[in-house]
This record gives C-alpha cells, sequence and structure tokens, in this order.
C-alpha cells in the first residue's frame, strides 16, 4: 500500500489511524495480525484526501464513482497489474465504506445508479481475492486473501475504529492522553 499512502507514516493522523487500529482489533476483535492491522490503517490514511476514494479513471480521465464502472474497468483491463490495482481498489473502497460510513451505503446504492443491485460486502470479498490471486508471489497477497475470508470481520473492526475516534473527539486529547 505504500505507493498509494497519502501521509506518512510519521504524520500525527497516520500514528493515530495505527494506534486505534491496533486497539481496536486486538481489544474489540482479538485480531493480532499485524500485516492485516497495518493494512487496515494505512487504507484509513489513503483515504484522508478523498480524491483517492475516486482514484480510478475512466478512460476519458473521469474518476469512476460507482463500484460497479470499477469492476468493469478490472475486467477490461489488458494488463494484469492494472486488473489487480483495480481490484484492491474495488475491495478498499467497499471494506471503507461499509467499516467507516454504512450509512452511507444507502445513497451510494441508490436505485438510480448501477450500485443499486450490489452488495458492497459480496463484492469486497471476491475483489480482495481476485486481488489476491493476481498478486501471487508477493507478500500482499496473503493479505487479500485475508481480507476477503475476514471482510466482514475487517469491517466491523473499522466501525469500532470510528466510534473510538469520534468518542476521542468529543472527549480531547487530554482526557485520554496520547493514543499511539
Amino acid at each position: 500500500m505504500d505507493e498509494l499512502r497519502a501521509i506518512p507514516e510519521t504524520h500525527p493522523l497516520h500514528r493515530l489511524f495505527r494506534g486505534l487500529t491496533e486497539s481496536a482489533f486486538m481489544n474489540e476483535l482479538g485480531i493480532g495480525d499485524p500485516a492485516l492491522v497495518q493494512y487496515v490503517a494505512e487504507l484509513l490514511a489513503t483515504f484522508v484526501p478523498s480524491q483517492s476514494l475516486w482514484r480510478l479513471r475512466a478512460t476519458d480521465g473521469r474518476p469512476l464513482a460507482e463500484v460497479a464502472a470499477m469492476v468493469a474497468a478490472a475486467e477490461a483491463a489488458d494488463d494484469a497489474e492494472r486488473r489487480r490495482e483495480c481490484h484492491r481498489h474495488v475491495g478498499d473502497f467497499t471494506l471503507f465504506w461499509t467499516g467507516v460510513y454504512p450509512e452511507a451505503l444507502a445513497r451510494l446504492r441508490r436505485s438510480d445508479r448501477a450500485d443499486a443491485l450490489i452488495d458492497y460486502q459480496e463484492q469486497g470479498k471476491r475483489s480482495y481475492y481476485v486481488a489476491s490471486r493476481l498478486s501471487a508471489g508477493r507478500g500482499e497477497s496473503s493479505v487479500f486473501r485475508r481480507l476477503s475470508d475476514q471482510f466482514e470481520l475487517c469491517a466491523f473492526g473499522l466501525s469500532c475504529v470510528r466510534r473510538e475516534w469520534e468518542r476521542f473527539e468529543s472527549e480531547g486529547p487530554q482526557a485520554r492522553g496520547p493514543v499511539y
């Protein structure tokens, strides 16, 4: 995920996401998988600038805003690397919205959009699985496979992270001390 990192690892916001993610995944879910937790924390940091959510582009340069269009771009890709990156993004995009902002799913999947019939969890699982297969021989392949296998659990973990950062916001930093 390094090439997508929007803010450096040393940035306080990145450290906050890493600390909240580690805490939520270990304390709430009992997941002590450093590579998986790091990937999810980096996903949050990557999507801080919202343009990262819409980084996949159509051939005319327009951002792809619907999962259906992102999947179509993946399937139409001429090379395996582009296909892998598209599926990875679909997995990231669906995990982010499903876990962090599930209340936005109704708007993203409203009836006048192509995504109306897409189950974000199922598509996210499928896309991470395809990305894992296209990443064979790379270290990230196993992380993508675990994200596919544990998509719902990771989405729940992200909802715990959001709950914690909202609590952190409401209490202020003095009430809790540093998270990282």
